[in-house]
Formats: structure tokens, C-alpha cells, sequence
């Protein structure tokens, strides 16, 4: 008679195949074909350090099994398996649902919990076109974002994708491969970007879409995107992302916290709630955090959004003879109408941007839940599994 245990699966219809996890896994039990990447049972020791680089949360996925999936079984998989009836396969044990229940629970320690998506959310596309079969775009337009004496160099990018059949949804992320060889000859794998425009396009009922993106001083991708001019092509993989979706209940409320890029699910959010929902006001709070205003993408346009249909609280950190302010300074200032949203069962809370960000936007829930007797760590968990509570950093 067997007994169960746990195994560490990666889910074939979220991974973006970037391997970012191959190369986290110190083990090495982490290997790919040109379909899927796949984690060796035999090796894998659940040590968690492949969590975190993954972009997608596709890493996030344990199973309970008397028999360990092949890497075979695995290499040919389009979805992830239903979780096996371990009695019917002959395990031993008297009560299999709580053996089950205390692997799986060591297996997520310290990984967070896996993200759902809104109950009212549309049903995203994913995974349509990978990099052996990139989808090709046309760069309509680069505009830079931020003003050329900020620290910041953040484009706008419009992508127009013809006659392709490309459906994205607002907070679903693309592949971007930039071209060329990495340092062993390999081809680039694909970077990863939010896209910043609603589902319908950029421009209403158009074939094309958005991103928001930083250069970084030795980004690959970053450099090559920045510099794109009008006319020139694009491979694109994806879409990718099944939970960091935007709910489309009328009643929903959303409390948005972002720095830098993070803002483009966020614009992408406002902008899909102006054309669907234009006369709901009062649904939407956005805490956005950059150095200074000049360095703040979408500054501009930002403002000319009606504070009544979109909440906006701004953090500088950097503004001459200004105290520094981040966005979790912001959401204490707002302690007093966020404290009865975390009780209220139509609140939705996203987080996006740079990973540093998270234990002080922690923190903060933390402080404004206990200033009203609330535990933030039951709610936060609550939110999470109603598919209420959504984290992306990078």
C-alpha cells in the first residue's frame, strides 16, 4: 500500500515558458521541452526558491498523489490533471482527506496563497500563441511618458494587431521577444508586460493594445521596446494571466495601490469602467507612488479623469523640500473610508508594481484593520479565496 505525497506541478496554461524558474531551481529539477516546463518529483526537495521569480504564479501548483506524475506524463500535458481519488488508487491511511490536507499545507508555506480570479470576471484567452509561433504586431505608435528631465524613461507603446485573432482582457499581461541570442546562443525568451488598454483596444473596437514600459539601463527587452519606431514588428506570445482580472460586477469596489508600470492594469481597469460603466461613480481608489510627479506615467491624463469616478491619492518620494511619502503613507491617510471596505463583501483590492512594495502596502492593511478590531490576515486570506485580493510585483 502506497503512501501519498506531495508533488510540485507547474501549470502548462498560465506558464509563459521564460524558464526564470529553471534557472532559480539550485536542485536543477526543473526541466522543458519546447511545450511545457516540468518539475522532476524525484529531485524536487519543495524548497520554494522557484516561487518567486515566476511571473505568472502558472509555479504555484502542488498536488497529492500515491504515484508521482512522469516527467513524461508531465512534458504532454495542454492542462493540469484533476487531483487523484488516492482510495480508489489503493492508498493506505484511514482519513486520506486530512493527509491530504497537511501536505498541501506544507507545501504552500511561505508561497502565499494561490490568486482567483473575480467570480463576475470575463473568461480570459490564454496561452494562445507561444515562442515557437509568435504572433506578429505592427508598433503604431512610442510616446514617451515621463518628462525628459525625469529620472524615468516610461513609453507608451501601441501594438496593432491586424487581422490576428489576439482576444486580451484588462490585467492579463503578453510576451514580448526581443531579438537576437542570449550569452549561450539560445534565443531570447519572452519578457513579460501588463497591457495598459481596455479589451476593446486602445481606441474603441480596434485590433490593438497597449503597454507601459520602463527602459532599464541593461534591460534587453526594455532597450529594444523603447526604441521602436512606427512600422516596426513585434512577436508576441500569449495572452497570459487567469486571475488578476478586473470583477465586472456594477457593485463591485475597487481599491487599486501601484508604483511606476504597475499603473498599466490600473489604467486599463479606469479605462474599460469609463466605457462600460460611465455613470458608477465612487466604485474606484487608486494610491499611485512614483519619485516625483514628473516621473509619474499617465500624470497627465490621470488628471483629467473626474476625481468622483476615479479616487486618486498620489505618493512622491522625491520631490525637493517635500517629506518622502509612499503609497502606504497614503493609504493610512485614507484609514477612515478603507476600514469599513475590508468588511464589505463588493471589495476588491489589486496591488501592482515593484516587489519592495509589498510589506509596506502590508503593513498598512495591517495598521487600518486593527484601528477598526479587524485581523487583516483573516481578511486578506477571505478576500484571496473569494478571488478578492490579487498581488503582481516584479
Amino acid at each position: 500500500m502506497s503512501k501519498p505525497v506531495k508533488q510540485h506541478l507547474i501549470d502548462p496554461e498560465i506558464c509563459i515558458r521564460c524558464h526564470a524558474c529553471v534557472d532559480a531551481c539550485a536542485k536543477e529539477a526543473i526541466s522543458f521541452n519546447d511545450d511545457n516546463v516540468v518539475v522532476d518529483a524525484a529531485i524536487c526537495d519543495h524548497d520554494l526558491s522557484c516561487i518567486g521569480p515566476c511571473p505568472t504564479g502558472a509555479i504555484d501548483n502542488w498536488m497529492v498523489v500515491n504515484m508521482p506524475f512522469s516527467l513524461e506524463d508531465q512534458l504532454g500535458w495542454f492542462e493540469l490533471p484533476e487531483q487523484p481519488d488516492l482510495a480508489a488508487e489503493g492508498a493506505s491511511g484511514a482519513d486520506i482527506p486530512d493527509a491530504i490536507a497537511a501536505l498541501l499545507a506544507e507545501a504552500h508555506q511561505g508561497a502565499g496563497g494561490a490568486a482567483k480570479a473575480p467570480a463576475s470576471a470575463a473568461t480570459p484567452a490564454i496561452n494562445l500563441f507561444g515562442p515557437s509561433e509568435p504572433i506578429k504586431a505592427t508598433v503604431q505608435g512610442n510616446f514617451r511618458l515621463t518628462e525628459k528631465t525625469a529620472d524615468a524613461d516610461v513609453r507608451h507603446l501601441i501594438l496593432d494587431l491586424g487581422t490576428a485573432n489576439f482576444p486580451v482582457l484588462e490585467g492579463q499581461t503578453i510576451g514580448i521577444i526581443p531579438p537576437g541570442t542570449d550569452d549561450k546562443g539560445r534565443a531570447h525568451q519572452p519578457r513579460l508586460y501588463s497591457i495598459s488598454s481596455p479589451r476593446d483596444g486602445e481606441r474603441p473596437d480596434t485590433n490593438n493594445l497597449s503597454l507601459t514600459i520602463k527602459r532599464e539601463g541593461q534591460g534587453i527587452c526594455s532597450n529594444y521596446m523603447c526604441d521602436l519606431e512606427r512600422g516596426d514588428e513585434v512577436a508576441l506570445t500569449g495572452p497570459f494571466g487567469a486571475s488578476f482580472l478586473i470583477a465586472d460586477d456594477p457593485k463591485a469596489r475597487l481599491i487599486m495601490v501601484c508604483t511606476g508600470t504597475g499603473s498599466a492594469p490600473f489604467r486599463a481597469f479606469t479605462m474599460h469602467r469609463q466605457r462600460a460603466l460611465p455613470d458608477i461613480n465612487g466604485s474606484m481608489k487608486l494610491f499611485f507612488g512614483a519619485r516625483t510627479p514628473q516621473s509619474l506615467p499617465y500624470f497627465g491624463p490621470l488628471g483629467k479623469v473626474p476625481q468622483e469616478f476615479l479616487e486618486k491619492h498620489f505618493a512622491f518620494s522625491r520631490v525637493k523640500d517635500q517629506p518622502k511619502t509612499y503609497v502606504q503613507d497614503r493609504l493610512r491617510a485614507d484609514a477612515a473610508t478603507i476600514a469599513p471596505m475590508l468588511s464589505d463583501a463588493n471589495t476588491y483590492i489589486y496591488v501592482c508594481g515593484l516587489k519592495a512594495m509589498e510589506t509596506g502596502v502590508e503593513a498598512a492593511f495591517q495598521d487600518i484593520a486593527r484601528g477598526v478590531g479587524l485581523n487583516w490576515l483573516d481578511i486578506r486570506d477571505t478576500m484571496r479565496e473569494s478571488g478578492r485580493y490579487h498581488v503582481e510585483t516584479y
